[in-house]
């Protein structure tokens, strides 16, 4: 089955569960529909070669994040979940094996960086898992009971976040698959960009004690509560994040060749690999030229778009360089909710790539565009537990050698976004649309938020 065969079915049945939902249920189908439709319109664009490769070990196959996603809700809501239906029965017996991630309670996996090593199943087959846990999705929804609701929502939202993750790894993904290509295919059309930023100014902040954390009955990780006070010395912040000509006066300056401004593991990485680690990850040279590899294919470095694709040894050595520093998390939230611009180039935009600032707002491009690498090492927040069971598998176990990054990309959707969002990711990777804000301690001449 096609995409354009999987969307006339999905319109089909559609048609019936809408004549069938009761009204207290069809805006939970309804939610469902947006975020599997999402998906499998990311994917329309790709050609059926393009989905099955596996260029890295971080990158997995699309056709691998279709049928996972998939595997998501079929495990938690109709195998497992509250009102499982004693009647479903899996599309097919190793399905789960495929498509689990790193859910170790409930089963075992094919290794991760073997995900491309897979013709089979086809796309055509797991397009056709999607449309049968769709169909038994829809209408386990469509007739849970008041109590089954309530049960299953919080299950079903969880599900649905998950979705929207993968929707923006399967873009990052496949910008890496392209990357790899000689040809440099393109994805999308690169729209224009007319933005210009404007000077660096830095806003402060008084010390004194803040609350950070979700707080509230909204979709929020468990990672992300609870709510809590952290006393902050006082800072400053930029007000708009880097961008690409002005990191690209860091490689003229020989900001890799200088160990002083590294840490030793980021120093390892750059001498281990001076071919890669001498510019941030999709920059090519030719001469004095630089070029991009985008999602629109290979394009002349624009210096005024924000800088992307940074590790966090990259981002914390051009601070250095800056004779300034990352900010903390917390000092990312503090000032991004008293005077930050939420507005920015999400995937809903069509972007698929980071725009330039606008100069609208006092703390400009907080959210979109690209994540922003902190100074704070993932853990639990003061008084964290995760949740029994597999979701509790979702986010605590890996508060270990990874950093919070705050705000969102341009391929996040932005029903995803939110202000307290911790993402979180190894200290050297950089195939995600990953910059930076800089950050430094106060003095007496910037502007009082």
């Amino acid at each position: 089955m096609t995409i354009k065969q999987l969307q006339a079915v999905h319109r089909q049945h559609t048609e019936y569960i809408d004549d069938h939902a009761s009204d207290g249920n069809a805006d939970l189908v309804q939610r469902y529909r947006l975020v599997r439709r999402a998906t499998e319109a990311m994917a329309a664009r790709l050609a059926r070669e393009d989905t099955v490769i596996q260029t890295m070990p971080d990158v997995s196959p699309t056709k691998w994040h279709l049928g996972h996603t998939s595997w998501f809700f079929e495990q938690f809501l109709l195998t497992d979940g509250p009102a499982a239906d004693p009647q479903y029965r899996p599309f097919h017996d190793r399905f789960a094996y495929i498509f689990n991630s790193y859910y170790v309670t409930v089963g075992d996996r094919h290794c991760r960086i073997k995900r491309g090593t897979l013709s089979r199943p086809t796309l055509d087959e797991v397009l056709d898992y999607r449309h049968h846990v769709d169909r038994a999705v829809e209408r386990q929804l469509q007739a849970l009971t008041p109590d089954q609701r309530e049960a299953v929502e919080p299950l079903l939202v969880i599900g649905l976040h998950h979705e929207q993750q993968h929707i923006e790894l399967a873009h990052t993904d496949i910008k890496h698959v392209f990357s790899c290509n000689p040809l440099y295919p393109a994805y999308t059309d690169l729209p224009k960009d007319d933005g210009r930023p404007t000077a660096t100014r830095f806003l402060h902040v008084d010390a004194g004690l803040h609350e950070i954390g979700h707080d509230g009955d909204d979709f929020s990780y468990d990672n992300e509560r609870p709510r809590h006070q952290v006393y902050l010395r006082p800072f400053e912040i930029a007000d708009r994040l880097v961008t690409n000509g002005e990191f690209l006066e860091f490689v003229r300056d020989g900001g890799y060749e200088r160990a002083e401004l590294w840490l030793s593991e980021g120093w390892a990485h750059v001498c281990a690999d001076k071919t890669n680690w001498s510019a941030p990850f999709y920059w090519h040279r030719d001469g004095d030229d630089w070029h991009e590899f985008t999602l629109g294919g290979l394009v002349p470095l624009d210096r005024d778009a924000p800088v992307c694709h940074l590790s966090y040894f990259e981002a914390d050595a051009f601070a250095r360089w800056s004779k300034m520093r990352l900010p903390t998390e917390a000092e990312w939230e503090v000032a991004v909710a008293r005077h930050g611009d939420t507005r920015g180039s999400f995937l809903d935009a069509g972007r698929l790539h980071p725009g330039r600032d606008a100069g609208d707002g006092r703390l400009r491009q907080a959210m979109g565009e690209v994540w922003q690498w902190t100074a704070t090492q993932y853990t639990g927040y003061p008084g964290y537990k995760a949740p029994a069971g597999a979701m509790g598998e979702y986010n605590g176990k890996f508060m270990c050698n990874q950093f919070v990054l705050r705000g969102a990309s341009c391929v996040t959707p932005e029903s995803h976004a939110r202000m307290t969002y911790r993402n979180f990711f190894p200290p050297d990777a950089r195939w995600q649309f990953t910059g930076l804000r800089l950050a430094r301690d106060a003095d007496d001449h910037a502007a009082t938020l």
